[in-house]
Formats: structure tokens, sequence, C-alpha cells
């Protein structure tokens, strides 16, 4: 397929740029994948579209202040650092601002001026590594996680515009948020409370977990216009023994498997497409994909001729997301990142 056909007109004070509260409150488009139906509820009543034998599938990545802001030693110019991933040797590889005063050999101090980062290498698509230290010395791996918490901005996409603030800490993360790696929240997941949860189960209804650490490839343009070109950024996914178990007897039984998000869906496609419980992934899932492991998905909804709308597209098939988007826009749905909700089964 061509990349035209996942664009969209969308007006841009529909962009969210703060959440709902409470979290459930925000609305939920209903789309039936068989025959292109929509209804309009709230998400707090997602329970009454799921069954009793459904098993539901979160992704429990936790978002860290992966944005560190800073002033470049010497200049005294301000400077951002933004955390891709941390390689084997301690090191991380990341973007910078400004990249063309950023060379290797540069430092930056930042936060209060403790922790300092001295840009070591150039990588490809104009990423740099970094390295750190703090108060002089060199940061253990185990140690980062506390420093990004002290120095660390919540790295908000870029299409909400606004600086962070001390609540998104804690809504630009899942409530069932646990093991610390994604560098963008699994948005569709922001929507559930405890006491959600608590109904689902209430209901009969298992929850599984998986782990996939959301990279910054997610908000990655597709430019070729033969969407088949593009390539995906890798990110590291994990489903545990107990997950495992509970995939294939639902597999076995014929009773659905409901993916929350598509990064959920990208770790479970992965493992039916590999057998792999623990790997990085770069699947990339587009019109035509013959899904393998998922029933249904609760998803947010996403940019125009990005690599998302292409996932929920190959699931629910084009036409019927084309006209879901089209309804979305004349209800004034709020889309992206702190917008609503879709349910697809």
């Amino acid at each position: 397929m061509r990349l035209a056909d996942f664009d969209y007109a969308l007006p841009p004070e529909l962009i969210a740029q703060r959440p709902a509260e409470p979290r459930d409150s925000s609305r939920l488009l209903v789309l039936s994948r068989d025959s292109g139906a929509v209804e309009h509820r709230a998400f707090r009543d997602i329970a009454d579209y799921l069954r009793p034998s459904d098993l539901l599938v979160i992704n429990t990545t936790k978002v860290v202040p992966a944005r560190l802001l800073g002033r470049k030693r010497g200049s005294g110019a301000a400077a951002e650092i933004f955390l891709l991933r941390r390689m084997e040797d301690g090191r991380w590889s990341c973007l910078v601002r400004p990249g063309r005063r950023l060379r290797p050999g540069s430092e930056v101090e930042l936060g209060d001026g403790r922790l300092v980062a001295r840009i070591a290498e150039y990588q490809d698509q104009g990423r740099r590594v970094a390295e750190f230290r703090h108060d002089g010395a060199a940061v253990a791996p185990d140690g980062f996680v506390g420093l990004l918490e002290r120095y660390g901005h919540t790295p908000l996409p870029p299409y909400i515009a606004r600086q962070d603030g001390p609540a998104d800490r804690q809504r630009y993360q899942t409530v069932y948020a646990r093991q610390p790696g994604a560098v963008a929240a699994p948005t569709a997941g922001l929507h559930f409370t405890p006491g959600l949860l608590d109904v689902l189960r209430a209901k009969g209804i298992v929850v599984a977990e998986v782990l996939l650490h959301v990279g910054w490839g997610t908000f990655k343009s597709v430019e070729a216009e033969d969407i088949r070109r593009h390539r995906m950024d890798e990110e590291f996914y994990r489903i545990g023994p107990e997950t495992t178990a509970l995939l294939r007897r639902a597999r076995a039984e014929g009773r659905r498997i409901i993916a929350v998000g598509t990064t959920t869906v990208r770790a479970l496609e992965s493992h039916a497409a590999s057998g792999s419980t623990e790997d990085w992934t770069g699947i990339f899932i587009h019109p035509p994909y013959g899904f393998r492991m998922v029933d249904g998905l609760v998803t947010n909804f996403h940019l125009p001729k990005s690599t998302l709308l292409m996932l929920v597209s190959a699931f629910a098939g084009v036409e019927n997301v084309r006209n879901a988007y089209a309804e979305a826009v004349r209800e004034r749905y709020r889309f992206y990142s702190y917008g609503d909700a879709m349910l697809i089964i």
C-alpha cells in the first residue's frame, strides 16, 4: 500500500494537550471489525464489550524521565539530551539539540551541574553516544534511574505543545507501569484505573502482562511512499512463563485475546512469529497482515501516515479505520497520546 492511503485531515484543536480526569472518563469509540459499525461510549463502559472468557493483555513498561536539559560547558548555550537506549557498555544512545554544536568531546552540564554528559561519538540517523558522570565519578548502571528521577523530564511527545509539569510524571504512566525502560508511554493503557481493572477481573476477565519498552521510533515518520520500504527501530520485549501459558490456553480453548495498545500487539505478534519470549523486535505490521495472536484491540487515535495507524488498519481494515477516524473527527474526539480511545472487536 501507499503512504497516502494512511493520511487524514485533523483539526489542530483536537490534539489533546492534557489528559482526561479521571482516567476512565475519556471517550471510547467501539468499532466492529466485521461490519465497520461504530458506537460511542465512555471508556469506563469497556466492560460491556468484554466477555468473562477474554484474556486482556497489558504492557507493564514504565516511562523513564528521558529528556535532560542543561548547558553546554564552555559556552553556556542551552542544550538538550534525549535518551534512547542504554548500550551494553553502560553508555547511552541519544538524540541531542542543537545537533551541530554537540560534537564528540562536547560536555553538557545538566540540572544543577553535578550530572555531566560527555558526547563520545556519532551514530547513524543523527544520534550520539553519551557517557555520564555524577560528582566527577562514572555513573553505575543501577544508579542511573535514580539520577533520571532527579534530573530528567517527562518525554512528552512533540505534538504536545507545552513543557512537562509535575503532574505528567504520574499521568504519562499507566497505573500498572512497573519496569523502567520506555521513552514513550503505551498510551492505550492510560485510560485504565485500578477500580476499572477490578471490575474487569470481577467479571471473570483474566489480565495478563507482557513487557515492551516503547522506543522513540514509535514517532518516527514514514517517508517511503511504498510503505514496505520503511524500517522500524527495534524495541525490547519479554513475555514471562505465566503469560505464555495463559496465551497458549486461550488459543487452545478458542477464547479471545484482547491487546491493550499497539505495543502489546507488537510483543504478542513477535512472539507468535518467532517463538521467542525475550528478544528485540523490529516487526512492522501493516496491511495486509495475518494476525496470529490478537482478536481485539484497545488503542488511541494515531498520527496520519504513522506506523501505528498502519497497524490498526491492518487489524480492522483500511476502510473501516478511515471511516471511524472521520466519525471521530466529526464527533470531536480528542486525538493522540492524551486523547480518547478505540476498542476494536
